[in-house]
């Protein structure tokens, strides 16, 4: 458990989000985000508890901005070097269709936001995936889309752990595929499970609130 002051926070998690990238592409992303800064401060200090899954926010930049396929090999699991992936079981242009849902607020063209009050939701590895996300609903919550989970295993891979990997509910495609983030071959994997299939390992990861600067 860490607490720091949320500038401080968002600025580790800015540096992050670019340190991988050229010098003109890292100029354009911390512009774009620059202004999400001062929706940071107002947070104060925060307490990072990577460990338990549970974190004040996270920088969220979407697919608008970098496609999936480019993110996912950015994060590692905690610890390791071998690079992300997305899972071969989205065929073909699926991957395009698991979009927001309308519970995130979310608009077709965001690019960037913080996501607040993340918990990785593992009281619910074992549960099905579609009552979970129910009970994520009844206590005004919302579960976190690709983009955003993809985010948090990126500014904290220790969150992604062995038994407590954690499902996206809050991107869908229309048919009973729920995505989610899990451990393959030591490296972290994007692929779906069924929404009325339970696994012990996978729970079902939720925030308090998106902020946006429009």
């Amino acid at each position: 458990m860490t607490t720091i002051a949320a500038g401080a926070e968002f600025d580790r998690q800015v540096h992050n989000l670019v340190k991988l990238e050229d010098s003109a592409t890292a100029e354009q992303l911390r512009s774009l985000v620059a202004p999400l800064r001062d929706l940071a401060t107002e947070l104060g200090s925060v307490t990072c508890e990577p460990d338990t899954g549970r974190l004040p926010f996270v920088l969220v930049v979407t697919r608008q901005v970098v496609p999936i396929e480019q993110m996912m090999p950015r994060t590692t699991v905690h610890g390791k070097t071998k690079p992300g992936f997305v899972d071969r079981s989205f065929e073909p242009g699926s991957l395009e269709r698991f979009v927001a849902t309308g519970e995130t607020g979310l608009s077709d063209d965001q690019t960037a936001y913080l996501l607040l009050d993340v918990e990785r939701g593992e009281e619910f590895c074992g549960a099905v995936p579609r009552d979970a996300m129910n009970t994520i609903r009844t206590r005004g919550r919302t579960p976190i889309t690709i983009e955003e989970g993809i985010a948090v295993i990126t500014q904290f891979p220790e969150v992604l752990a062995k038994n407590k990997c954690f499902s996206l509910g809050g991107s869908r495609s229309g048919d009973r595929r729920v995505p989610a983030l899990w451990i393959s071959q030591h490296t972290p994997k994007l692929g779906w499970c069924w929404e009325g299939n339970p696994h012990t390992w996978l729970g079902m990861a939720s925030a308090g609130g998106r902020r946006t600067t429009t």
